[in-house]
């Protein structure tokens, strides 16, 4: 935005501890390895509100289809500014639980899909 970076988003595999591909998977009987997690998303917030976000969820959705995987993501329940863009988006509020980040740390986290592709 006026040459400036903006925004950031990144798609990684599934990994041991990640919980929406488990969600995912318990859900719809399909690997998590058929996952992509929505691993960073960020807008500066001095960009927020401009359509930033969607745009980066709308790219990674793209990606991720084309790779034949489907996106998920765990949010930390705080980030309520994250939640309503998702929801906002359309994806699925699939559980909320404990993630944990490190061996002394546990947070509490929302875990999304992202909307299933139309039928061909």
């Amino acid at each position: 935005l006026d040459d400036r970076i903006v925004g950031h988003v990144c798609l990684s595999h599934a990994r041991p501890g990640d919980t929406a591909p488990e969600h995912w998977s318990s859900r719809t009987g399909l690997s998590p390895a058929d996952t992509a997690v929505v691993s960073r998303l960020f807008v500066s917030p001095k960009a927020r509100g401009q359509g930033i976000g969607a745009l980066l969820l709308t790219e990674l959705v793209r990606d991720a289809r084309g790779r034949g995987l489907h996106p998920v993501l765990d949010v930390v329940t705080s980030d309520q500014w994250a939640a309503a863009l998702y929801e906002r988006q359309g994806w699925t509020l699939m559980a909320t639980g404990e993630q944990r980040w490190g061996p002394d740390e546990t947070v509490r986290v929302h875990c999304y899909a992202a909307p299933v592709a139309p039928a061909p």
